[in-house]
This record gives C-alpha cells, sequence and structure tokens, in this order.
C-alpha cells in the first residue's frame, strides 16, 4: 500500500486553523482532529476550479452529495443508501442536534457512551435533552464494548435516544454486527432512536471495516438515523458539509421534519469538496490509511521503549490514540502537565467523560513519524515531573 507524507512541521505551521494557532510555536500540537497530511489533489483541484468560475453562491442541495456518497457507500463501505432519504446540513454534529430535536422532547434522555467525543454531551443539551451516561464495557487491556445491559436498563428507565459513535471516538472501536443489531433490538422494545455518527467510518482499517448502522437489520433501518460525511477521511471539516440518511418511513419522517434552513446550512465548497472525495480520493484516503496503519504500530513501539508505563490499546479506525496516563502521577488530567512540562499538546481526558477520561489523554496520528517520535521522547523526558 502507498503512503500519504504528512506535510512539514514548518509548512504545516504556516496552516491558521485551530490545530495550528491554539498554542505556542514550540508545542507539537496533537489534540485536534486534524490531518498534517496534503488536501487530496482532486479535491484541491476541484475547489481551485470553482474558484475561477466564481461558484461561490448557494448549495444546490443535497442530492448531487448523496448521489455522491452512495457511490463511495457502495463501493468501499458495503453500504448501499438511497439517495433519495438524505438531507445535508453543515456538520455532522448539527445533524445529531436536528434529528433529536425531532425524536426527543424537551428534557428526555438521550444515552451516550464515556469516553465519548466530548461535544456529544453539549449535543444532547442543546437539542433540549438530558444526558444519560452509560459508559463503554471493557477498557484498554481486554477491548472496549457497548454495555448492553446498562443502555436497557437506560432505557427502561425512560431514555428516548442514544447517539451512537460509529467508530468509536476516541477509543478507535469498530462495533462488532452483532453488537449493533442487539442494540437496534433494544431500540424496537423501547421505541427509542439511534442516531449513529458515522463521520469516522472510512477511517476503518482493512482488516476491521466498520459496519454502517443502518446496514445491520431491519429494526436498525426503522429506528435508526445517520449522519455521515468526508470531513474526517479527508480532512476538510473546515468546508462545512454532512449527510443525514434515513433507510424507513420512520426515519424519513424525522429528516422531513427539519427546518427549511437546515439544508442550506451545508456550504458550497463543502459540497464540491465532498463530491470530489467521493468519487476521486479513494487512491488518496488507500494512502492516508497506510500512514495511520504505521503510525498507530509505531506508536506501541515507542510507549514500549521509552514510557512502557502508560497505556495504549491500537485504534481499529480513527487516527487518534486514547492513553491511559494514570502511571505517570500527573493527576486527573495528565495533558495539562504535559503540555506545561513537555509542550506537547493532547487532547484533554476528563472532557470525554468525568470518570471514563480521568487520568487520559487523546493522541492524534495524523502527523508525521518524525512529530510522532518526537512527541513521545518529550513526554518521556517530562515523566519525572509530577503534579504540584
Amino acid at each position: 500500500m502507498h503512503r500519504v507524507a504528512a506535510d512539514p512541521l514548518d509548512q504545516l505551521r504556516t496552516r491558521t486553523s485551530a490545530k495550528w494557532r491554539s498554542y505556542d510555536p514550540d508545542v507539537l500540537p496533537l489534540p485536534v482532529a486534524e490531518m498534517d497530511y496534503p488536501l487530496a489533489e482532486p479535491i484541491a483541484e476541484a475547489l481551485h476550479a470553482a474558484v475561477r468560475r466564481s461558484d461561490t453562491g448557494y448549495n444546490s442541495g443535497s442530492r448531487p452529495v448523496a448521489d455522491a456518497f452512495a457511490e463511495f457507500a457502495a463501493a468501499r463501505l458495503g453500504w448501499e443508501p438511497d439517495p433519495a432519504r438524505v438531507t445535508c446540513t453543515a456538520d455532522v454534529s448539527m445533524g445529531i442536534v436536528e434529528v433529536l430535536r425531532q425524536v426527543i422532547s424537551p428534557g428526555e434522555g438521550v444515552i451516550v457512551n464515556p469516553p465519548i467525543y466530548p461535544p456529544f454531551f453539549d449535543l444532547v443539551t442543546e437539542a433540549g435533552g438530558a444526558v444519560v451516561e452509560v459508559p463503554l464495557a471493557g477498557g484498554i487491556d481486554e477491548g472496549w464494548a457497548l454495555d448492553l445491559d446498562g443502555i436497557e436498563a437506560a432505557f427502561a428507565a425512560g431514555a428516548r435516544a442514544m447517539v451512537l459513535c460509529n467508530p468509536h471516538n476516541p477509543v478507535g472501536l469498530v462495533h462488532p454486527r452483532e453488537q449493533l443489531a442487539a442494540l437496534a433490538d433494544l431500540a424496537a422494545r423501547f421505541d427509542a432512536v439511534i442516531v449513529s455518527d458515522e463521520v469516522h467510518g472510512p477511517l476503518a482499517q482493512p482488516e476491521t471495516p466498520y459496519v454502517p448502522f443502518l446496514t445491520v437489520s431491519d429494526a436498525a433501518r426503522e429506528h435508526g438515523v445517520a449522519v455521515a460525511g468526508a470531513t474526517k477521511a479527508f480532512n476538510i471539516a473546515g468546508l462545512k458539509a454532512a449527510l443525514v440518511l434515513s433507510a424507513s418511513e420512520r426515519g424519513d419522517a424525522v429528516r422531513t421534519a427539519f427546518p427549511y434552513e437546515v439544508e442550506w446550512r451545508m456550504s458550497q465548497f463543502g459540497a464540491i469538496a465532498s463530491i470530489a472525495a467521493f468519487r476521486h480520493g479513494g487512491r488518496w484516503l488507500d494512502g492516508v490509511l497506510g500512514s495511520i496503519d504505521d503510525n498507530r504500530r509505531l506508536l506501541a513501539d515507542l510507549l514500549a521503549d521509552e514510557l512502557p508505563e502508560v497505556r495504549y490499546r491500537m485504534p481499529q479506525a480513527t487516527y487518534l490514540a486514547w492513553l491511559d496516563l494514570s502511571a505517570l502521577g500527573w493527576g486527573d488530567d495528565p495533558a495539562a502537565v504535559a503540555l506545561e512540562r513537555a509542550r506537547v499538546a493532547l487532547a484533554n481526558g476528563p472532557m470525554f467523560g468525568a470518570e471514563a477520561g480521568r487520568g487520559h489523554a487523546r493522541l492524534n496520528l495524523a502527523c508525521s513519524p518524525e512529530v510522532l517520535s518526537e512527541a513521545i521522547t518529550r513526554l518521556a523526558e517530562a515523566r519525572g515531573s509530577a503534579v504540584e
């Protein structure tokens, strides 16, 4: 498999995105989920061509993006979504909120599974719901899984929906088909809705292909709504485009009840870039997956050599690593110590769940091997520092 090389560090520091404008120049920034790889050439060319023809107006609706995604999903993901059952919007988080607004009443419970992408907590409350935490079962040593008994109990207690992270950020878990089918059966039994965030799906490694939730069963299609996009896999989050997908009349009713303005929030450049990514970005994505695979294995070797007390399980998907740094004695939020003493920026573990994230941090693997190696060396050199 060919590889896509990360841009040089001095070139990366000319970027003006959050990852490169949130820290001092001596910090290695590895918290934000942005890749250090150059933009896929088909996407870059599509955007340049749009500028040359002054194609900077409003997007023309969901169907062009939906058609391109359907082709991509069929070819790469084992999924044949119906393009007529898609409503686009600006980003995955916005899609999740709009779905929740349609399926819960104010104050009703919505299940999330810590450690989890931190905005999920806010998305639930933005939609008027109450967060119900059902942490993942298992852990770094044995691997993680959905706590189906805990989810069943939460539904029985009145929760009306669940936001599923599929694959799961930050642990990189690819949920097995049988667990997803069991989750769908629970949703059917309690007449609940599963809102499945599938934006990391194309970033599953070849040996652990992810399973789109809407493909697992009739119950999943009846009680599920998926949200997807090109933004994570192709590093175009700033261009603002996502897809909300349904696969039943019940799911269709959720989408068609969205306010009219939801679809217009997708940007024109986001639509153009997404279409180029889905239709012409496959070779670039394969190269990125190869580079991420190299780095997830490199990280295991670096930790074994330099920080053996840090616990890590290679992610099956995403370009994110969930690290247990508890043994370093750096407190509940070791990322704060890493920034101060090692000048390495990691994502704050407790933000992913106060209990599940204590003593942990998330590291972005989508960088050069040199940057990754330097980061672990810096952390190892700072290991003797304890929180005062």
